[in-house]
């Protein structure tokens, strides 16, 4: 069992953090390199959320930083992975069915726990915003994907109205008390830019986690068909 859920989960993990990666390089990355023109005092006007200006970097750093990118991108959806597969082989033994169809709705439940519910009361920022104390932050985006997950455990697998009045108490309940926020917003980002960011950071990390739970799924079953058949 262990060996299959590391397995599922290193595959599932690389294949749709590659992809993840390629896509915030082509679309969130330039994004965030025009927000540093503004935050270092570089008003560099361009369109489509492509300035050419910042993507010309010294010597190979670009190079470096963009495998920089991949590498942690891969390595850090091989740790969501993991705890999807994981909480996937509890719930077949409590008699789900995985395979890749059911794991696309993994995937969605995976991107609303940890990117949209935490996101729909702190928003994915750009460099040069203000912003409250980092630890704060961590630790309110913490308990709010953590209550998110139970929450969305409960609506799937139980079947009493005291369960699902709880998931609802525990889905509004961090939206409820806040997120910390700084005595004042400022910042010389323009609020375009900073919105351009938001969606396009939270439509990738919606691909990514649908892609990492249609490669776990698939995976989980594949390996699974293989211990039958050996």
């Amino acid at each position: 069992m262990f060996t299959r859920i590391v397995t599922s989960a290193l595959f599932a993990g690389a294949a749709a953090g590659f992809i993840a990666s390629l896509l915030q390089l082509y679309f969130v990355q330039p994004v965030l390199l025009h927000a540093e023109l503004y935050e270092s005092g570089q008003l560099v006007h361009f369109g489509n959320g492509n300035p050419p200006s910042a993507q010309q970097d010294v010597g190979g750093f670009e190079a470096v930083r963009d495998g920089l990118s991949i590498g942690f991108s891969i390595v850090i959806y091989c740790g969501y992975a993991l705890l999807m597969v994981a909480a996937m082989a509890f719930a077949e033994e409590r008699g789900a069915k995985i395979n890749a169809r059911t794991g696309l709705l993994w995937g969605i439940a995976g991107f609303i726990a940890f990117q949209f519910a935490p996101a729909f009361t702190l928003a994915p920022e750009v460099p040069g915003v203000a912003a409250a104390d980092v630890y704060l932050r961590q630790g309110w985006w913490f308990a709010t994907a953590g209550a998110t997950a139970i929450a969305l455990w409960l609506i799937a697998f139980q079947s009493s109205w005291l369960y699902w009045g709880a998931a609802v108490v525990l889905l509004l309940a961090p939206h409820v008390v806040g997120a910390p926020e700084p005595d004042y917003f400022t910042g010389p980002v323009p609020t375009e830019i900073g919105a351009l960011f938001a969606s396009r950071a939270l439509g990738i990390g919606f691909a990514a986690w649908v892609l990492t739970g249609m490669f776990a799924g698939y995976f989980w079953q594949r390996e699974q068909a293989a211990e039958t058949a050996a």
